[in-house]
């Protein structure tokens, strides 16, 4: 049995940047609701542009898990 350590590297990496990548994303989102509250305590108005931004973050959290299930699942294929 050989184990390719260069490739085992790759895929280490690349699961590293993409979880981090995710959290920082989904942690924007919660930011943007944050922020819609705040906006809508001080000026009165609706936020939606916070809205608008929280849910593109949400919106490319799940589209980058589902990809990632669609990697995994062999029956997608």
């Amino acid at each position: 049995m050989d184990v390719k350590w260069g490739a085992l590297g790759q895929v280490f990496v690349v699961s590293l940047a993409v979880s981090v990548a995710v959290v920082v994303v989904f942690s924007l989102g919660v930011r943007a609701l944050s922020a819609r509250r705040s906006v809508r305590e001080h000026r009165g108005d609706g936020g939606s542009g916070a809205v608008a931004a929280a849910t593109l973050c949400f919106t490319a959290c799940a589209a980058v898990v589902l990809y990632g299930l669609y990697l995994i699942v062999p029956q997608f294929h």
